[in-house]
């Protein structure tokens, strides 16, 4: 396109608002409420409406800003990597009832999002992957579990009896 100056902004502002309007979407499927008395869509909507917004004015200063660099090629590795370390995450969480999969619990779940996650860097590192996941399920547990009370499976069935 040749009135972007700069692909990358411009591109990455689309993707925001994007996100912010499907988001926004999403929202209005919830009550939203009023200010003094917010339903469940109230927030989603607000978040989706400031990403819209701030990917407008990203798309803006990629048409009107500065000569900036053209978009490089996409790498699909990492892209691929990161999206199923988040759907591994939540079938390790909460297992597919419907194919059989009981949930493995968010031990299992972090273990498998740090380990496929770090798979897109290129050079895998079996100890540091490993002692990054100890340390990320410690502190999701006692971060959701001991401090907030939110009710998880940390374990599976067959660990805890």
């Amino acid at each position: 396109m040749k009135f972007v100056k700069s692909e990358q902004d411009f591109y990455a502002g689309l993707m925001f608002a994007a996100v912010g309007v499907a988001f926004a979407i999403g929202a209005t499927n919830y009550n939203l409420g009023t200010g003094a008395r917010m339903g469940p869509g109230y927030f989603p909507l607000g978040l989706g409406v400031i990403l819209t917004a701030l990917g407008i004015i990203i798309m803006l200063t990629g048409v009107a800003g500065k000569q900036g660099p053209k978009m490089g090629k996409v790498s699909l590795r990492p892209m691929f990597c990161i999206i199923g370390a988040n759907v591994l995450f939540g079938i390790l969480l909460g297992g597919l009832p419907k194919l059989g999969l009981p949930p493995m619990g968010l031990i299992a779940g972090i273990y498998g999002l740090t380990i496929v996650a770090s798979l897109a860097q290129g050079n895998f590192r079996p100890k540091e992957v490993l002692v990054l996941a100890t340390i990320l399920a410690l502190l999701s547990y006692g971060a959701f579990v001991e401090l907030l009370n939110l009710q998880f499976q940390i374990w599976p069935a067959f660990v805890t009896g």
